[in-house]
This record gives C-alpha cells, sequence and structure tokens, in this order.
C-alpha cells in the first residue's frame, strides 16, 4: 500500500484550476465584447473606414504592449500588507476589475447621440436610392470596375454585365422586432406579404451590390462627422473614454494570467492552461449571449445595455473570485507538491539578477539554444496573432457589410462557431501530454490557413444572408479549433522556459508578442481591405499564419515533458514548506 502511495502519479486539480480560471473568465468577458462590439460602434457612429478603425482597434494592443510586462513584472515583486493578506496577484485582479467596469459604462455613451445621426444619415441616402433609382443607376455606375465597392471576379463569374448592374433596382423595406413583427417600405407600414414581394425584388442589389453601398454610405457618414464640430468631440470624447478603460485592464492582465503557473506545476501547465482557457470561453459566452440578445432588438440604447451589462457581470464574477480563490493557500500547496516529485527549477538557487546579466555570449550552448528557442516562440506567436487578430477584430464589421448579414445574425455566426469548438479544450490540453505542445500548436495553425483559404475562396454575399452565414460558421468553426490548440499550448511554451520568480515577466513577454501584432494588425489588414477587397482580408491572414507554422517548426525546447511520480512527504518536510512560504509572505 506505502509504495502504491509513493509511485502515485502527478494529477491536475480541475476544481481548483477552475476556480483561479475565474480570473480570465473576466478578461474574456470584456474582450470579447470589445472585439464584437466596438467594431460595430464605431462603424455604425462615426463610418471610419477598415484602416482607421483597424488603428483605433490597435490602440488598445499596442497600450498592452507597454503596461503588460510592466505590470507582470511589478506583481512579481509586490509585497506589503495586501500580498500577506491576499497574495501577490488578486490586489490587482480586484483593482483594475473594478476600474474597467466603472469606465467600461461611459463609453458607449459618448458616441451615443452620434449614433443616432449616423443612422438617420443611413436611412436618408437609403431612402433616397429607393425613392430615385436613377441616382442609384448613377452611383452603380461609378461602382462595377472599382475594387473598393465591388468584387469584380464575383460579377465576372456570375456574368453580370455593367449594362445589368446599372439597372439593379433597391426598396427600401425593414422588419424589426422579435415576437412581433412589423414591416415598413419608405418609411411606411406594409404587411408581411407585401415585405416578401419587396424582398424577392430586392435579390440582385442584395447578393452584388448591398456590400459596396454600405462601404459608400460609411464614406459619406464619416465626412459628415469629421466635417462637424460636434462630431469630432463626440469621437474625441469616446477616445479618451476608452483609453482610460483599455488602461485599467492593462493593469491585470498579466497579473490574472500569472495565477495559473503560480499554482501549476510545470509538467501540468498544459491541461491546466485548457482548464483556464475553457473558464475563458464561459466568459466569453457570457458576453456573446449579452450582445447577440440586445442587438436582436434596433434599439438606440443598445451599445449602453451591453456595456452596463457586461460591467456588471464582471463585478459578479470578481465577487466570486474572491469568495473561492485564497491565492497564499494555492501557493503553498503548489510548493508542496513540486518537493514531492522533485519539480525543482532549473538553477533555482541563482539569484534571478546573476543570471540576467549574463551576456549572450558568455552563455553556454544549452542555454543559447534555449533563448534562441524562446524568441522563435515569440515570433511564432506574433505571426499567429498577426493573422488570427485581423480576422476576429474586423468579423463584425466583415459580416454586416460584406456579406450583408444583420448584427444579430453576425453575432450567433460568431457565436456558435466558438461554442462548438469549445468542446477541443480538455481534450486539446491532454493531447500535448501526448504528442507535445509544438506538434500541437502546428496543427493548430494548419486548421486556421485551411480555414482562411476556404472562407476567402467560397463565402460570398447572397440573396439569402442564411446561405453565407451557415458557411462563414461552418469554416469560421475550424479556425476556432486551431484557435484552442494554440492558445492552450502557446503559453505554457513562453513559462516552461522561466523559473518561478520570473513568471510574471514571462508573462509579460508573452503579451509583448501578443499585443504588439495586435496594435498592428488591424491597421495592416485594414489598408489590405481598403486598397482591394474585404475579403482578401482572409489571404491576409492564411500567409500570417503559415509564417507562424515555419517559424515554430525549427523551435526545439520548451516542450511538455513527462509527468513524474512522486514520493510521499514526511510531516517534517510539509512543515518546512509552510515555514518557508510564510517567511516568503514577509
Amino acid at each position: 500500500m506505502n509504495n502504491e502511495t509513493q509511485a502515485k502519479k502527478l494529477k491536475l486539480d480541475i476544481p481548483k484550476t477552475a476556480k483561479v480560471g475565474i480570473a480570465f473568465a473576466i478578461i474574456c468577458l470584456f474582450w470579447s465584447t470589445y472585439d464584437f462590439v466596438i467594431p460595430l460602434l464605431l462603424e455604425n457612429a462615426y463610418g471610419l473606414s477598415n484602416t482607421w478603425r483597424g488603428i483605433i482597434m490597435g490602440l488598445d494592443n499596442l497600450l498592452a504592449l507597454f503596461m503588460l510586462p510592466l505590470f507582470g513584472k511589478i506583481s512579481d515583486k509586490a509585497s506589503g500588507k495586501l500580498v500577506d493578506r491576499f497574495g501577490k496577484r488578486t490586489p490587482f485582479i480586484v483593482l483594475g476589475t473594478v476600474l474597467a467596469a466603472m469606465c467600461m459604462i461611459f463609453v458607449p455613451l459618448t458616441a451615443k447621440q452620434q449614433g443616432v445621426r449616423s443612422n438617420q444619415l443611413r436611412q436618408d441616402y437609403l431612402l433616397e436610392i429607393s425613392q430615385n433609382p436613377e441616382v442609384l443607376s448613377e452611383r452603380l455606375n461609378s461602382f462595377y470596375d472599382d475594387s473598393r465597392y465591388n468584387d469584380i471576379e464575383y460579377l465576372k463569374n456570375n456574368n453580370i454585365s455593367k449594362e445589368h448592374y446599372v439597372n439593379i433596382k433597391y426598396n427600401h423595406i425593414e422588419k424589426n422586432g422579435i415576437f412581433k413583427k412589423t414591416y415598413t417600405y419608405n418609411g411606411n407600414p406594409i404587411t408581411q406579404e407585401e415585405y416578401n414581394a419587396l424582398s424577392k425584388e430586392n435579390g440582385d442589389y442584395n447578393k452584388f451590390v448591398a456590400s459596396g453601398m454600405k462601404v459608400w454610405i460609411s464614406e459619406q457618414v464619416n465626412e459628415q462627422v469629421l466635417s462637424t464640430k460636434i462630431g469630432r468631440n463626440s469621437l474625441i470624447s469616446y477616445m479618451v473614454i476608452l483609453f482610460i478603460c483599455l488602461l485599467a485592464m492593462a493593469t491585470f492582465r498579466s497579473p490574472a494570467v500569472a495565477l495559473m503557473p503560480d499554482v501549476t506545476p510545470k509538467p501540468l501547465r498544459s491541461p491546466a492552461n485548457a482548464i483556464i482557457n475553457l473558464a475563458g470561453g464561459v466568459g466569453s459566452a457570457l458576453a456573446f449571449v449579452i450582445y447577440t440578445v440586445v442587438l436582436w432588438q434596433n434599439n438606440p440604447n443598445n451599445y449602453v445595455i451591453i456595456f452596463s451589462t457586461v460591467a456588471g457581470t464582471m463585478l459578479l464574477l470578481l465577487t466570486l473570485f474572491l469568495l473561492l480563490v485564497k491565492e497564499n493557500k494555492l501557493l503553498k500547496e503548489n510548493q508542496q507538491l513540486c518537493l514531492e516529485y522533485g519539480l525543482v527549477d532549473e538553477q533555482e538557487e541563482e539569484k534571478p539578477s546573476q543570471n540576467i546579466k549574463i551576456r549572450y555570449k558568455d552563455r553556454s550552448p544549452e542555454e543559447k539554444a534555449k533563448f534562441k528557442s524562446f524568441i522563435l516562440i515569440l515570433a511564432s506567436i506574433f505571426m499567429w496573432f498577426m493573422g488570427y487578430n485581423a480576422v476576429s477584430s474586423a468579423m463584425s464589421v466583415y459580416c454586416t457589410k460584406a456579406l450583408n448579414l444583420p448584427a444579430s445574425v453576425a453575432s450567433v455566426v460568431s457565436g456558435v462557431s466558438m461554442a462548438v469548438s469549445a468542446i477541443a479544450f480538455i481534450p486539446v490540453g491532454f493531447l500535448a501530454t501526448k504528442i507535445g505542445r509544438r506538434k500541437s500548436i502546428m496543427i493548430g495553425f494548419g486548421l486556421a490557413v485551411l480555414s482562411y483559404v476556404l472562407l476567402l475562396l467560397f463565402v460570398r454575399q447572397s440573396v439569402n444572408y442564411m446561405v453565407p452565414a451557415v458557411l462563414f460558421s461552418t469554416f469560421y468553426l475550424i479556425a476556432g479549433f486551431g484557435l484552442i490548440i494554440a492558445n492552450v499550448n502557446t503559453f505554457p511554451m513562453v513559462v516552461e522556459l522561466s523559473r518561478a520568480e520570473e513568471v510574471g515577466k514571462y508573462t509579460g513577454l508573452y503579451y509583448t508578442a501578443t499585443m504588439s501584432a495586435q496594435a498592428i494588425t488591424p491597421m495592416l489588414s485594414g489598408l489590405v481591405m481598403d486598397a482591394f477587397n474585404m475579403r482578401y482580408l482572409f489571404a491576409y491572414s492564411a500567409v500570417a499564419v503559415a509564417i507562424a507554422i515555419v517559424l515554430m517548426f525549427f523551435v526545439k525546447h520548451g516542450d511538455s515533458k513527462p509527468i513524474p511520480k512522486g514520493k510521499k512527504l514526511t510531516a517534517e518536510e510539509k512543515k518546512a514548506i509552510m515555514l518557508e512560504s510564510m517567511g516568503d509572505a514577509d
């Protein structure tokens, strides 16, 4: 019996890890809302181009590029009464969440009135081309050979001549409500039968013109916004409040993510990261439910309702985290496990400053090899996020503009794809213990490339918006699986090369790679979409992720190691760990 106890295998404490993951759920709740809703808000209120919208969407990541490593390092060295009581990560999580929740309520309020004005402008333009077919024909004449407003190849493949194209008509019809539906034509009430007949007449418009017309109308809205003082002031106020909110979020992301490796032995960090990402998926699912339900109604207060509800949910999750997670207790338990299974960091006896000051040329061949792998991992992660974030940050606008989907349907498309792919979280985490993190990551990257190629080649706007919606959901699901495989394993590869006292620092470096990519890729992909056509977004992303695969191929260190078997600790050893941890807290 004693021999069996001594040979017991190290196993992940799933309930404990899930509780730690609540902090990541808070982060994902915010960022899922931000990535989907903010582009829609910028588009609807200010009519920004893909490039300028990309620049704004990249600002948070540019800010995080400096803030995340800073606060990761600060939390590593945190001390004082708060740390003695709550741990070195928890105070950052509490303060950052509270500040972000308070600020985010004001983000949509700054753009609300401009959103109402811009929506009226859009309705006026649509009414004009509905009531005056000659105005629409004149604009379509200029659209036909312009790739900014048209998918020229798509027209040729469907044998749409210029004569046919410029004579396409549009009926300005709308359907409102979920249970009790109402229908209008040029603003006047009509029956459902009349709506159906007029909708059928709009077939060619929806299939070939709607996407380009939305781009043109957004340009007119943007010109109107920037030409008026009230529009410029609204945009400036919006950016200031958004910046403060993003600043608050940046203060606790690295500490929150570093908490998992703090309390988890190294061999278990891939499956633990899968649990953490699953918890994050719960946060994303909450965001999806909130903005999907709200966007289904055509209400000028939609964005205010979304952000207020998300802020309240963040505070509820924070309360749950504080009730369930006692950081210092979890640290002591992890120290005991590491000693029990002989999991001591290499060079643990060295002082951190001694290790940091060693020049590269003076390092041993093994250290140089590890450093080279570390740089390659970060470079691969950088290219991965260059590709994936280009799509995720533009997806809501792509679906509503390029595919002509309602915002509510676009949210369902995103949510369904990610919800179905979430079933892969747990098996993916344990897959790394079988085939290794590196191979798992390359499989994930490959799935993403396949997804983007399929989206590029086969998804177009259609008479029936359910056709592109279903195709997009199906193909994007493949990228969702790739995302899960990659994200579960990339972070553990980075912290695998760190020592216990540098986990926050390495977490910050991981986010330096991810956030620097996310700071520039929305702008670069926006330039591609503005210069060619919105669907070339997927060509851009496929190339970026293919480069990530090549870089990961040359990585030699940071992979998962076999899970060891341990020994049973004596009472004296357990007491020594307890005393040592109490001394560290002081």
